[in-house]
């Protein structure tokens, strides 16, 4: 059977890493347990079952009711004051990042361990304030209240931490970086899948003769939901399938963004239809903006974002859009030297079930060279910068084909430059570059069929 159980996970995690309330909810259960435990120490002490060591806290009921609620209100302050400075500055560099950033900062780990910190020690805060006095009189909780204090020391290191990380977060390259890093993680997680897909032994009718059959004869299942495709459980789909004895085909991919009440699959044979669509809720997942899951487009759009926005006249800033092209190419050569995913999933007997929508190499090639060659038609050093990606590209290309497509986007490079740039010198210096990559092309390409000639 089809296998892609990392997805499943990726996807899981994904959405769960995208909340503030996770990791602060368990920082606050942490701190009801430590809670539990320093208060059954101080009724032990209390009683005189145990003696606390001379370091601890030996203030009166009075002074513990002061100390507890400076520091929660102290902690709540903060938390409202500096995260509101935080808002305001991000706010301000999505102007040049684009509203994503904004996301970003909601799905980074350290925003929310710092939130869950300081939440967390006004939660201890609050619980030992309340238990001073309640058990028996007299009572103080000696040992919460020096803990108390001990986790203001910690949230004074983490606010520190938390200017520091946020004021190297929203600069330039740690932001390029950190989304060419997700791409880099999602290639590995589709290259993988991929791989599985290929294991499956094949019997019955050959792929052309399904989808020939399919578009004839097939029924089209209507999407059950509005939003952007975020997930496609193949597995689900493939039992799916095998279960109604029927085949798949999907006509939208992960990061589309599908109409409810619109085909969202087409169904063979017809009567099965209705079976699958009882069934398709299981294995998708739609929402209000695209993941990273299953969706390469989606880092290799967020990288042309910032890209063309530098470009704009607003910004013009080209060295940002130089940084995006550098890193727009090292996430083209991970594609390019990976194995092609199939789009053909069958079941554990061998036969095909699902064919899936899958991304073809050329249209994640276009997206993201086309928009910023056109936002930066008429800058040589743009287009020298992505004729020196195209090249960097070709060489870890497999095929002829993907070379092919290389070598269209550096022929409509060189037709823009000679179009918009109007200084022979400059027309010159992308020329040069321009003709290496054509070398490069067709080196690859002699190599490629001369590999082809000497296989038996």
């Amino acid at each position: 059977m089809t296998r892609v159980i990392p997805h499943l996970s990726e996807w899981r995690r994904e959405r769960l890493r995208t909340t503030l309330w996770v990791v602060p909810t368990i920082e606050v259960a942490f701190a009801a347990v430590l809670f539990a435990l320093t208060y059954a120490v101080d009724r032990a002490a209390y009683r005189h079952d145990l003696t606390l060591p001379s370091w601890v806290n030996g203030g009166s009921a009075d002074a513990a009711r002061q100390i507890l609620t400076a520091t929660a209100a102290a902690v709540i302050t903060v938390v409202g004051l500096v995260f509101s400075i935080t808002i305001v500055a991000l706010t301000l560099a999505s102007t040049q990042f684009g509203p994503r950033i904004l996301r970003n900062f909601v799905r980074d780990r350290g925003t929310q361990v710092t939130l869950g910190t300081f939440v967390a020690t006004f939660v201890y805060s609050v619980l030992v304030l309340g238990s001073v006095g309640h058990g028996g009189i007299g009572f103080v909780p000696h040992l919460s209240i020096t803990v108390a204090l001990a986790l203001l020391l910690v949230d004074l290191g983490v606010l520190i931490y938390f200017i520091h990380h946020v004021a190297t977060s929203i600069q330039l390259p740690q932001v390029i970086a950190s989304i060419a890093g997700d791409l880099g993680a999602a290639i590995v997680t589709d290259s993988a899948g991929g791989d599985e897909r290929r294991a499956s032994r094949e019997v019955g009718l050959s792929p052309a003769e399904l989808i020939a059959r399919i578009t004839h004869e097939g029924a089209a299942v209507p999407a059950p939901s509005s939003g952007y495709l975020q997930f496609v459980g193949y597995p689900t789909l493939v039992d799916i399938a095998t279960r109604s004895d029927s085949v798949i085909e999907l006509l939208h991919r992960p990061g589309h963004f599908v109409v409810e009440g619109l085909p969202l699959a087409q169904v063979w044979p017809a009567q099965a239809a209705p079976a699958v669509a009882r069934g398709l809720e299981r294995a998708h997942a739609t929402g209000a903006h695209r993941t990273l899951a299953q969706d390469l487009a989606f880092a290799i759009d967020q990288l042309v974002e910032i890209a063309i926005r530098a470009l704009s006249p607003a910004v013009n800033d080209t060295f940002t859009a130089l940084t995006c092209i550098d890193w727009l190419s090292d996430g083209l050569c991970k594609i390019s030297a990976r194995r092609e995913p199939s789009r053909f999933h069958r079941d554990a007997a061998g036969y095909l079930r699902v064919i899936s929508a899958e991304e073809p190499y050329g249209r994640l090639v276009d997206r993201a060279f086309d928009k910023i060659r056109q936002a930066g038609r008429g800058m040589p050093a743009v287009m020298i910068r992505q004729l020196d990606a195209v090249a960097k590209i070709l060489v870890y290309t497999q095929t002829d084909s993907q070379r092919g497509v290389l070598r269209s986007q550096a022929e409509m490079i060189w037709r823009s430059t000679s179009e918009a740039v109007p200084e022979p010198c400059d027309r010159a210096d992308v020329r040069r570059v321009y003709d290496a990559v054509v070398a490069l092309s067709a080196q690859g390409m002699g190599v490629a069929s001369a590999h082809k000639r000497s296989s038996p």
